[in-house]
């Protein structure tokens, strides 16, 4: 049983009192930082900087949590404090959970041979939320990541607490018809337009550094490989094929129709990008498929470039 709008506020308060109490206290990194899991990571990332390799090499600073994760078998510092709360949030019939984002500071590079320790405190708890899901709790946790007892980065990460939104109720009366939503507007900034200017002409361009040749995408206003501002623009000839993948199932969003396919497309160029596989059913979609790039047309405003499998592969 939720908490009722009588006691929420009540409820809510008692869910505040646990912030600033540990989560995990003295916790300390499984291994040290190590050029084997900074090689994985830029392998499974497609990440080739050269600052991730060699004797002078430092950890990419995304793997700021990878450091702190305890593995299958876990870490033994997690706090009761934490245990209370999150058993009083399921006491509350919010039994369900969702990770829903988090943030990462970065202070100093963590380099091969750093011994990592972190502890972990209940940042924030918030007001009772509605949301697509169901009704619950935005817990926010906040790590402090150390090494040599210097503070080198903070990790935040929320989840939402909920009960499930009720399913099969009986049906109202029939709503009106409502305008089709539409798709989010891509973020267009001075480092990115010309991608999009491209894609309004039907071309998909792919950076080029005219110091070292290398090409990248997404784009970017240095070169990754010899650190080059100067770059031109080379048109993909849009053959490819899948990376990899993943199956949207939910949550659903407006605008969007789950499931569908969305894959890590390595272009004939050689770089990658992100965009959906369309032409073959969702649970058809394959390691390997040769692709081939079009533009599909989302609403009157806004053309998206997408990758529609090979005629031989349906």
């Amino acid at each position: 049983m939720t908490a009722g709008p009588e006691d929420e506020d009540g409820f809510h308060a008692r869910l505040r009192a646990y912030e600033g109490k540990p989560a995990a206290t003295a916790g300390r990194g499984k291994d040290p930082v190590n050029l084997p899991m900074i090689r994985h990571w830029c392998e499974a990332m497609g990440d080739a900087h050269p600052a991730y390799r060699g004797p002078d090499a430092v950890a990419p600073p995304a793997m700021l949590q990878a450091w702190t994760m305890g593995g299958l078998s876990g870490h033994a510092d997690r706090s009761e404090a934490y245990g209370e709360l999150l058993g009083l949030l399921d006491g509350a019939g919010y039994t369900s959970v969702v990770a829903t984002d988090c943030e990462q500071e970065y202070l100093r590079p963590l380099r091969p041979g750093d011994t990592i320790t972190f502890d972990t405190v209940v940042e924030s708890v918030s007001p009772r939320k509605t949301t697509r899901l169901g009704t619950g709790h935005f817990v926010t946790t906040r790590t402090d990541v150390r090494t040599g007892g210097e503070l080198a980065g903070t990790h935040r990460f929320r989840i939402l607490k909920y009960a499930p939104a009720a399913r099969g109720t009986a049906p109202g009366p029939p709503e009106p018809p409502k305008a089709a939503p539409r798709r989010p507007r891509p973020v267009v900034n001075r480092d990115n337009a010309g991608f999009w200017e491209g894609v309004a002409e039907h071309r998909l361009l792919i950076q080029r550094c005219t110091a070292c040749g290398a090409l990248r995408f997404p784009w970017l206003p240095g070169c990754a490989a010899c650190g080059s501002p100067e770059w031109d623009t080379v048109e993909a000839g849009g053959g490819g094929t899948v990376h990899s993948y993943v199956v949207m199932h939910h949550p659903p969003f407006p605008a969007f129709d789950p499931p569908y396919a969305v894959g890590l497309i390595e272009l004939a160029e050689g770089v990658r990008m992100i965009s959906n596989v369309v032409g073959v059913p969702y649970d058809e979609v394959r390691i390997g498929m040769p692709v081939r790039l079009e533009f599909q047309r989302v609403d009157e405003e806004l053309e998206l470039p997408v990758f529609r499998a090979s005629e031989g592969e349906r």
